[in-house]
């Protein structure tokens, strides 16, 4: 009896001595072809160990990632770890002529970083053409061993993953649309964790089905990873509770549909009904529609199933006979239901998770966003399939198409060769200043280059996001790769500069990576440029970056040891 009281109490003290500061985490991924049939379609992906999603990553807050990525697959391949800060290891943030050159077929990277201040969910994606299409998968990061979340430790934690399944390759689909300078065919189905579900043929045995307990509460981890579509998700005769937005603690609210946009994770606290319902619940997601393109105008279900007690008649057996409700989503274009969802998220700006937003501004930057065009490529006198015949649909930032670079950036700048890699001369301001929700100009010519925005160590930086009508209005997920940014402001139409700053929020705004400026609006961000390296900055719709919205800060070495970048790592994938 004594020898067990002895060991219990030396087993909680071995709780209390693990490490506070974290442990070192391995993890190997191959990226390898796997067979995978949805829609009644079978085709050869690129996956993550021959899944699709590919694994869940789990790490603690302070914990040291060592995560190999082997390239077994034809394609050149990058892995973006998406909203980890990377703080002076920018080598392994993962955008493809950006921070590093590719993973060439046969060869290997380990990426290697540390997670400091940060905890949620997050995840990890290809971050070269479109290979994110299949390549993705959560990363949860759990905040240090002992403390608790600012809410009730929930049942049971459960990641849902929205993606896209396309029955060609969407290679094939990416690289046709950039030859005919066209839009690319959309998807065929939205899945949840990789199953489109009922609504779709051939498809009622690739459903998610998530079993509950009546009254318990689940955390929900919702992550969209989808190429071009925000989405909303309900679920059918439940409420939710939103608790946190991109890995950020928020001011709980409660709502019956969320929206999140590509790029975005998003908590729910879901709480089951206190007793068994004698009925299941579809969970759906849809698209929310801007812009005036062709989409994916589909559903993805999932279903909530409670587990029958034993004292329930319901048997396991009887659980397909029973009824089965659906959720009512907002219209595709509901811009209303979208600016009110956005405006309920508010940092939770508590004594332990401040919302520490930038009250002194260095910089001031305006940029545009938007479409336009380039005029045809091709030698011969063949038509385009743009706008018009003569042109090729483009997209850009103050007008600047992002020219992707044949050497990686962050080593063209920190090898001190960066001359003919990249202009270090991006503007604060359009050039040509215009009516930018009015009527566009008659010219829809954007500019092409490879521009970055230098700034010294620690500025703190105001940023303007101003949507543009040329080409049709349409909102747009913005990621800035490095850092988090508070959302100070939004507002549609034109952004007045001497208005609508007296309006903004610096108390306790949203804090968090990817934001869906407004259709035919404007959003405001403050970040503290406390990273050195380069950070990728992009619209989170895959065809839009493709069409080039897309740029990047080059953030300098501060004076001090801890503020200047680290060595590249010896394996660091070469062009």
């Amino acid at each position: 009896m004594a020898f067990q009281l002895l060991l219990t109490v030396f087993s909680c003290a071995l709780l209390f001595l693990q490490p506070a500061f974290g442990i070192t985490r391995h993890y190997t991924l191959e990226i390898k072809m796997h067979n995978v049939t949805r829609l009644c379609h079978t085709k050869s992906l690129v996956s993550v160990n021959g899944q699709f999603p590919g694994p869940k990553l789990i790490a603690r807050e302070g914990d040291q990632l060592l995560i190999k990525v082997i390239n077994n697959v034809p394609n050149n391949i990058s892995i973006h770890w998406h909203g980890i800060r990377q703080l002076r290891t920018g080598w392994a943030d993962g955008p493809a002529y950006i921070t590093q050159c590719p993973i060439q077929t046969g060869q290997s990277y380990v990426y290697n970083y540390t997670i400091v201040g940060q905890r949620g969910t997050l995840f990890y994606h290809a971050h070269i053409s479109w290979l994110r299409s299949t390549v993705y998968g959560p990363l949860i990061i759990l905040p240090k061993r002992g403390v608790p979340y600012p809410f009730a430790k929930p049942h049971k934690e459960v990641p849902m993953i929205f993606g896209e399944w396309f029955n060609a390759d969407p290679e094939a689909i990416i690289r046709q649309a950039t030859q005919t300078g066209g839009g690319p065919n959309v998807s065929d189905a939205y899945t949840i964790n990789g199953l489109p579900g009922p609504l779709y043929n051939c498809s009622a045995k690739d459903t998610f089905r998530l079993r509950v307990k009546p009254g318990k509460t689940y955390l929900l981890r919702l992550i969209n990873a989808a190429l071009n579509d925000e989405l909303f998700f309900s679920i059918a005769n439940h409420t939710v509770t939103v608790v946190e937005a991109d890995a950020i603690y928020v001011k709980p609210f409660e709502t019956d549909t969320i929206l999140i946009a590509p790029g975005q994770t998003t908590n729910l606290l879901l709480k089951t009904k206190p007793s068994y319902p004698s009925a299941s619940f579809f969970m759906t997601a849809r698209p929310y529609v801007t812009g005036q393109g062709t989409f994916d105008n589909s559903t993805v279900a999932g279903i909530l199933e409670y587990e029958p007690s034993k004292h329930t008649k319901d048997t396991h057996l009887k659980i397909k006979n029973l009824q089965l409700f659906k959720p009512v989503l907002p219209a595709l274009n509901d811009t209303n239901f979208a600016t009110k969802f956005s405006n309920k998220l508010r940092s939770l700006n508590s004594k332990k998770f401040p919302a520490n937003v930038p009250l002194k501004v260095d910089r001031k930057f305006f940029f545009t966003i938007g479409l336009g065009t380039n005029p045809c490529n091709h030698k011969k006198n063949q038509t385009c399939q743009g706008p018009t015949n003569t042109t090729m649909f483009a997209a850009s930032i103050s007008n600047i198409s992002f020219t992707m670079p044949t050497k990686a950036l962050l080593q063209s700048h920190y090898s001190g060769q960066s001359r003919g890699v990249y202009s270090p001369k991006f503007p604060w301001n359009p050039i040509v200043p215009f009516n930018y929700t009015g009527t566009p100009p008659n010219n829809t010519m954007v500019s092409n280059g490879t521009n970055l925005m230098v700034l010294p160590y620690n500025t703190s930086v105001e940023l303007v996001m101003q949507d543009t009508s040329i080409l049709g209005a349409e909102s747009h997920p913005l990621h800035l790769h490095g850092f988090n940014f508070f959302v100070v402001g939004q507002g549609f139409g034109n952004f007045d500069p001497n208005k609508d700053p007296k309006n903004f929020n610096l108390v306790d705004p949203i804090e968090r990576n990817t934001i869906g400026v407004p259709s035919g609006g404007w959003a405001a961000i403050r970040f503290l440029a406390d990273n050195p390296g380069v950070w990728f900055m992009h619209c989170h719709l895959e065809v839009h970056t493709s069409w080039g919205l897309r740029m990047a800060w080059l953030v300098l070495d501060g004076d001090k040891p801890d503020q200047k970048l680290l060595p590249p790592p010896a394996d660091l994938p070469k062009c």
